[in-house]
């Protein structure tokens, strides 16, 4: 009877044993809906998601050393790093983890940190991912265009990837957010992903402050996408953002009378001005008297003309020398932005500008 009770006991303990070995203790799991950062350390990670989508090493170095500073550790950087691959590509995150090694190589204060929780024997990358994605997106999800990249999403970015507790869901959704607005013509990722940090438990205050590190490491356009996104997930007007690294400057409200649609005027050093066509904006015909003005496509595309000739596609490199007296106009194309830099060369000191009438909307209509 006591050798029944003695193999009984052993029994139930090896059950027991078993089960703790092939699950995360409940005691000592993390609430993956909350950020763990303290705020210098979600300054710190900001600023280094965001230099490792935009490949900027020597910036990513700095920023690295700010978060060591902020007392993150190295696994916790290690994994916002290796997580990015999925939004910006293997390259630049292989290239930033070889960033962080050179750091972590030349630092003696170094707190490895952590190691991911091991994971149940029974568990399902899938069905895990699934909920993830469900939660974040706040209902079920299904790209049935692709299916593979349906499955990756969900079993290994979702499954695997936010599986891993060294940084919560809360922490990973910073992570990204900040990553995605260091990348142009993201908008609609990043409008997602703040929707979904925010029900991953990031709070308006926490996003906002991934603007503010932003602004303070001087990426203002990034920070610009990042607070339009805010914005947009918040119901309300959304500011206009540079289509791209050239500053939009502000809305072109002294010469608005003379143009079709939107457009925005940077004031730069050395007499140089950069403008921004919304889609379909044009000015109207006009003349330089007094001066050749000088135009250079630097971002989208758009349309040059002369009176009398063909219009000219503007793209970025195109540079226009437009002669003294010679009417003309110049804008966006109806289906893209477009930015060009201008200034005045051989400028008498009576120089003017004579504008005329609007482009014709139906000749404007048929360019593509």
């Amino acid at each position: 009877m006591k050798l029944k009770t003695i193999i009984a006991a052993l029994t139930a303990l090896v059950i027991v044993s078993g089960c703790n070995n092939n699950s995360k203790s409940t005691d000592n799991m993390k609430d993956m809906s909350k950020l763990t950062f303290t705020e210098q350390q979600a300054s710190a990670i900001t600023a280094i998601a965001c230099n490792e989508a935009r490949g900027d090493q020597s910036s990513l170095l700095n920023a690295i050393n700010e978060g060591f500073d902020a007392k993150l550790s190295a696994n916790q950087i290690k994994e916002a790093l290796s997580q990015l691959y999925a939004y910006t590509g293997f390259p630049r995150s292989l290239n930033s983890l070889g960033t962080l090694q050179k750091v972590i190589a030349q630092r003696t204060d170094i707190n490895q940190g952590a190691e991911s929780s091991p994971m149940p024997s029974d568990y399902n990358a899938l069905t895990q991912g699934t909920e993830i994605q469900t939660k974040l997106t706040g209902q079920p999800f299904n790209y049935e265009f692709c299916p593979a990249e349906d499955y990756y999403l969900k079993a290994h970015l979702f499954g695997d990837i936010f599986a891993r507790d060294v940084l919560t869901h809360a922490d990973r959704e910073l992570v990204t957010v900040s990553a995605l607005s260091g990348l142009q013509g993201v908008m609609p990722q990043i409008n997602a992903h703040v929707r979904g940090a925010k029900n991953m438990g990031v709070t308006d205050a926490q996003l906002q402050g991934i603007v503010t590190s932003l602004r303070n490491h001087g990426l203002n356009a990034e920070a610009q996408r990042c607070e339009a996104a805010i914005a947009t997930a918040n119901g309300n007007q959304a500011p206009v953002i540079s289509p791209s690294e050239w500053p939009l400057g502000n809305p072109n409200t002294a010469y608005a009378q003379y143009f079709t649609g939107n457009s925005y005027l940077a004031v730069l050093d050395y007499g140089l001005c950069n403008v921004t066509f919304e889609p379909g904006c044009r000015n109207n015909w006009h003349v330089h008297h007094g001066a050749v003005q000088m135009l250079i496509c630097v971002s989208g595309r758009g349309w040059y003309q002369e009176w009398g000739k063909e219009v000219v596609e503007l793209k970025p490199g195109v540079t226009i020398a437009v002669p003294e007296g010679v009417k003309h106009w110049h804008g966006a194309a109806k289906d893209s932005w477009m930015q060009h830099l201008t200034y005045h060369a051989d400028a008498k000191p009576s120089n003017s500008n004579e504008w005329l009438e609007a482009v014709d909307d139906e000749v404007y209509g048929k360019l593509k």
